[in-house]
């Protein structure tokens, strides 16, 4: 008995097919683009559980120098070979660019050790000892070398012209993430150094842990990889790139649900009919249930193949970006996983039920006689939006309470949702009171009409609005926060990089060197900076040290402080914070800390500062009070300040030359500044590649939604037609109310957005890193996306009315009805 009443309702898309490409477009986009995140996320934590991994076979323990800036001696490492530890393997990485100015890492081994260690089997036949015989070859992850656009046998120009390569394509599925692994002979030559960037080592008994430790050197570490380290410091990073795919995913079933009700509403009549028959509403019930159940599959499916082509295509430039910044590889290949497609599969059925249910209960509830006399349901549009409005307020008195007494990242996460949906929903209703307002108290006739007539079509355009709305919203988001983000970081590193060439000497050799430097002509200034860290019971922190001139006093990028600080800091018991220290231990300025020995109780804080390039704790002392307590200890870096900038690397030459000082160790302040935002533009091109993906669905959705909508419409079009109204009066009416609603939404999502961004830098930013940053307004980027959506919004209007007035009026109207 189900199957005729399935034909019977499921016929409704033989006329109208757009219905069914608007269903699927939005429930399976969203999909695709919630699993493309979900399955990144899932494989990169995943990743990071099984270690970080240099190569397909991990190396659990690390040998590694406390300071980044400093390298593990080569006679450390032969030691260690005398010794017996035939394990462990050493690595040089450095990073560089090509010379169409790609980022890329190359990964330095000892291809002798390698082999050892990894095919212990016919090493000298290993392909792998090829790489120490010139012309050098390249080994390079197939995926990586496909996404980068090379090819086997090129040759990669750099962009101080050294030229590397031939690539070979790594066919032992030994190379991990987007590594190049070259010889160390190469690497060395390429950096000018000496030492290991880290050495590598296999599994080991306890008892050779101990005795490596027993044999390192001052400044060198033993530890196991850093698994919760790197889940920790990308955390917000996956939290972000969660958020963009729930609100894709958010705009996609707004989509959906547009399209689910338009078709229920279109199919009053056949219901109708079909209840006077005698079918019961738990077969009707059974019969759409059915039908939901097909569409949902078909998109889940779609949906999750997507998806999985998505997050291929965005894992290369995820591995790149987090390979950057915590030095951490990741499979370049995501296969399919139950685990995700079963969430995904979940949300879509909680999402279509929150969607279709109070639209098929409104179907099933109706009389049978008003439906087949096709009282339309639009007439109680007005009714419907009040109750939206009031679950609208719900929505935000929930976010209210959970900002509140809510606490941590998800809290932060749930209340802007809770926001986002709560001004979705009231949209409309505000617009169709407004709409209906006007519509009684202006004196024109036409324009009075136009606004009637625009508040009545509500009914069909309310929800694409909301998705117009939302999508609006979060593309002015991501826009404001990249972009205030990066306007933050590169005013933050133009005051922290005040030296024009940095250096990072072993601590024997600089007092020698900063006497040569001071010696100079073209050095105006030699700044002084040592550093350590601290073990705590609440973590570690960075202990670092500053000078006492004017200099180093502008390049610190204070946030708030007691009046003349810097007198006090140089002459008192006193030390300066990081803000991310600051927030997370909630030490406020004029607060007394106390630190482990050998610094010891009671030191007041005396200002805090800004420190967007350090996710850990810091703690800032004078340069007195480190010689006090703490003479020749830590790592040391110097910075020179020139009279001449131009003279920069003029003066790195000579400092290299005389004191053999690799030159990896010795920086220009552009270089750093350069690097730095670099690397910012890929990791957030990430987001805004999202983001992106999120405008396009939204503007397909509204431009389908839009147009199923007007399609409706066609009865009063042509009927306005055959009372008079010239067609030009038609598409001109139409557009100018799509123009109206587009203009209203966008004077809410503009702010809302504003909100929206301003509440990630509060409630997400701040919890996860304990950064602040001032918000930059970008109008001229509002303005585009503004555009791009009024634009799809007054075309799909437009394309029906066309259509229309293409025909007689009598054969529009007789077609129409």
């Amino acid at each position: 008995m189900l199957w005729p009443i399935a034909k019977a309702l499921v016929g409704h898309y033989k006329k109208h097919p757009l219905q069914m490409l608007l269903v699927w477009l939005g429930l399976s986009l969203g999909i695709s683009v919630f699993v493309g995140v979900l399955a990144i996320n899932q494989h990169a934590k995943l990743s990071y559980t099984h270690g970080e991994r240099l190569f397909s076979n991990p190396l659990p323990y690390r040998i590694q120098s406390k300071s980044n800036s400093n390298t593990i001696p080569q006679g450390f490492y032969v030691q260690m070979r005398r010794e017996g530890f035939s394990q462990c393997i050493p690595f040089d990485l450095y990073r560089t660019r090509t010379d169409t100015g790609e980022d890329i890492q190359l990964l330095g081994i000892d291809s002798l050790a390698t082999a050892e260690v990894f095919f212990r089997s016919n090493i000298l036949e290993n392909p792998i000892l090829k790489m120490m015989q010139p012309p050098h070859p390249v080994i390079v992850n197939h995926t990586f070398m496909t996404y980068m656009g090379w090819h086997e046998g090129q040759r990669l120009k750099l962009a101080d012209g050294q030229v590397l390569g031939p690539l070979v394509v790594d066919n032992q599925k030994l190379v991990q993430g987007s590594n190049l692994i070259i010889d160390m002979a190469v690497s060395r030559k390429l950096r000018q150094g000496t030492g290991f960037s880290m050495i590598g080592c296999g599994t080991m008994s306890q008892q050779k842990l101990d005795d490596i430790r027993a044999m390192l050197p001052e400044g060198m570490t033993l530890r196991k990889n850093t698994r919760a380290e790197l889940i920790s410091l990308t955390e917000a990073f996956h939290l972000n790139l969660t958020a963009m795919a729930m609100l894709s995913f958010l705009i996609g079933l707004f989509i959906f649900y547009q399209a689910m009700s338009l078709s229920f509403i279109q199919r009053q009549t056949v219901v109708g009919s079909l209840r006077q028959l005698g079918v019961a509403g738990w077969q009707l019930v059974a019969a759409l249930s059915f039908e939901l159940a097909i569409l949902v599959t078909v998109s889940w499916i779609s949906g999750n193949v997507l998806g999985l082509a998505l997050a291929n295509q965005l894992l290369p430039a995820v591995s790149m970006s987090i390979g950057a910044i915590y030095n951490a590889n990741i499979d370049l290949v995501i296969n399919w996983n139950w685990a995700w497609s079963a969430k995904s599969l979940l949300m879509a059925i909680v999402g279509v039920l929150f969607s279709c249910t109070w639209p098929l209960f409104r179907l099933i509830r109706s009389q049978p006689i008003r439906l087949t006399a096709r009282l339309s349901l639009v007439r109680f549009a007005g009714k419907e939006f009040f109750w939206q409005a009031i679950l609208a307020a719900i929505c935000l008195f929930i976010a209210v309470f959970i900002l509140q007494f809510g606490r941590g990242i998800y809290a932060g996460f749930s209340i802007l949702a809770f926001m986002l949906v709560g001004v979705a929903l009231v949209v409309p209703y505000i617009i169709f009171e407004m709409f209906t307002y006007l519509s009684y108290r202006l004196r024109w006739v036409k324009v009075r009409w136009f606004f009637s007539d625009a508040a009545a079509s509500m009914s069909y355009r309310g929800v694409a609005l909301m998705a117009f709305m939302l999508a609006i919203t979060a593309n002015v988001g991501v826009e404001t926060m990249v972009g205030s983000f990066r306007e933050t970081t590169d005013q933050w590193l133009s005051q922290r990089l005040a030296a024009d060439v940095y250096i990072h000497p072993t601590v024997n050799a600089a007092p020698r060197m900063k006497t040569w430097l001071e010696k100079q002509p073209e050095v105006k200034e030699v700044w002084q900076r040592w550093e350590t860290e601290l073990i705590t019971l609440d973590g570690n922190i960075d202990l670092v040290s500053t000078g006492s001139s004017q200099g180093e006093k502008k390049s610190l990028a204070e946030k708030v402080s007691i009046p003349d600080y810097w007198h006090h800091l140089h002459h008192s018991r006193s030390v300066m914070i990081s803000e991310s220290m600051s927030n997370k231990r909630n030490i406020r300025v004029g607060d007394y800390i106390s630190l482990p020995a050998p610094v010891g109780q009671q030191w007041r804080v005396v200002g805090v500062y800004y420190d967007y390039g350090n996710p850990y704790d810091q703690v800032m002392l004078s340069e007195n009070s480190w010689q006090r307590l703490l003479p020749g200890q830590g790592s040391i870096g110097l910075g020179v300040v020139l009279g001449d900038k131009t003279q920069a690397n003029h003066l790195t030459s000579k400092l290299i030359s005389i004191y053999r000082t690799p030159a990896d160790r010795v920086v220009n302040n552009h270089t750093i500044h350069e690097q730095a935002l670099r690397i910012f533009d890929r990791t957030f091109g990430i987001t805004d590649t999202l983001g992106n993906l999120t405008l396009i669905v939204a503007v397909f959705g509204i431009f389908f939604a839009t147009l199923a909508g007007e399609a409706s419409r066609l009865r009063n079009v042509a009927l306005l037609r055959c009372l008079g109204v010239s067609g030009k009066e038609l598409v001109f009416v139409g557009g100018a109310q799509l123009f109206a609603f587009g203009i209203v939404a966008s004077c809410v999502a503009i702010p809302l957005g504003l909100v929206l961004a301003s509440n990630v830098v509060e409630l997400i930013l701040k919890k996860t890193f304990g950064w602040s940053m001032q918000l930059h307004v970008v109008p001229w980027d509002y303005l585009g996306t503004l555009a791009l959506t009024v634009s799809a919004l007054m075309l799909a209007g437009a394309i029906p009315v066309l259509q229309v007035i293409r025909r007689t009026p009598m054969k529009s109207l007789r077609d129409a009805m």
